[in-house]
């Protein structure tokens, strides 16, 4: 994404936000949770795409089906709330931008729980994007509860910027301010993503044991 070259992470609780860190030793044999598949590390990914031109029809319902190697999480988009961050999301999901791409920090706290789990980075690091950047900012008063789908950004970009990387929110209340642009709301696959946040992870919140979106793809109901 333009201008990325920080963390492009919500804030982790009760600090800073994770830093990329170095290749890993093999993980552990209890990394992963059972229901998740223990697959290879995919290589990084150096992408520049096209910003969408033209927006997601807003009568139309858009569902999107992230399948993992946790499990398949489906997320339903909300137009009207993040028109173009959920219509970019959209669209590089369909151009297959996200196949093989990670899940590369599972935020929690040792005292509150879980926090949310971040992925979308054709780097693997925290540090890439598409090669845009669209803007849209959310109303203040926006809270991201349970299975909220933001999209992340960089520390020094606007309110509601967003390039690829989105977290879903894994915390009752993630607690964060109205800066990150909403895209939609998981409404299947729960489970999935309860997998992904109990995966364990090194000090930098990084999965010890890689969790891969396998494919992404994008549903679009007709309208009532």
């Amino acid at each position: 994404m333009a201008a990325c070259g920080s963390n492009d992470d919500p804030p982790t609780p009760g600090g800073a936000a994770s830093t990329a860190t170095t290749a890993r030793p093999p993980a552990p044999a209890g990394a992963l949770p059972a229901g998740c598949r223990r697959v290879p590390a995919p290589p990084p990914k150096r992408e520049r795409e096209r910003r969408p031109t033209t927006r997601l029809d807003r009568d139309r319902t858009w569902t999107v089906f992230l399948e993992t190697n946790c499990g398949t999480i489906v997320i339903r988009l909300a137009m009207r709330g993040g028109p173009d961050s959920a219509t970019s999301f959209a669209s590089l999901a369909r151009r297959g931008f996200y196949d093989g791409l990670t899940f590369h920090r599972i935020a929690g706290d040792p005292a509150t729980g879980p926090f949310v789990i971040q992925g979308g980075d054709p780097l693997g690091t925290g540090l890439g994007g598409p090669g845009y950047t669209v803007v849209d900012k959310p109303p203040p008063g926006t809270r991201y509860t349970r299975g909220t789908v933001a999209m992340a950004k960089t520390a020094t970009e606007p309110r509601g910027a967003s390039g690829s990387q989105f977290f879903i929110v894994t915390a009752a209340d993630a607690g964060l301010p109205p800066d990150y642009a909403l895209i939609g709301r998981v409404v299947g696959g729960e489970q999935a993503v309860e997998r992904i946040a109990s995966v364990q992870t090194d000090e930098t919140e990084r999965p010890v044991a890689p969790v891969v979106i396998r494919r992404a793809t994008v549903r679009g109901s007709a309208p009532s």
